[in-house]
């Protein structure tokens, strides 16, 4: 399937205080709704010299990296505004295991102050690389 986004860039962008199992709970929650929105991002079948089929992964890879949590609402509201795709992850979403106590949650707090444990960005690869220039690598 084609992209409508001739150089596409994709990033997860974690809230560096979280502990390891966090950060990593809150990349692959953002990557499997970026990838469900964008079943394009998910590469054909990986063949190996035996002629086992391994599932398809990211063809145009995805960074996974750390910002405060004051610098996280600020990327979401710079990606939406340069026309990316932005999936967030408000912190109510690490505060339970119940998804209807979550939304409950979420919708008890205006936009604005919303805080986030990450955010996913997708789109063109300059204004994505814009948006993330003074991040680093998740650690």
């Amino acid at each position: 399937m084609e992209t409508a986004i001739a150089t596409p860039r994709c990033v997860v962008i974690v809230n560096s205080d979280l502990a390891a199992g966090r950060a990593a709970n809150a990349a692959a929650v953002l990557a499997l709704t970026m990838g469900q929105r964008h079943p394009w991002l998910v590469g054909g079948a990986l063949i190996d010299a035996s002629g086992f089929p391994h599932p398809g992964l990211i063809p145009i890879g995805i960074a996974v990296l750390a910002a405060g949590t004051g610098e996280l609402a600020a990327i979401r509201g710079k990606g939406i505004a340069a026309g990316c795709d932005v999936v967030d992850f408000p912190t109510q979403g690490q505060q339970t295991t119940d998804y209807a106590a979550f939304q409950t949650a979420v919708l008890a707090v205006p936009t604005d102050d919303l805080s986030y444990v990450g955010v996913a960005l997708l789109g063109e690869k300059k204004a994505v690389g814009k948006i993330v220039a003074n991040l680093g690598l998740l650690k």
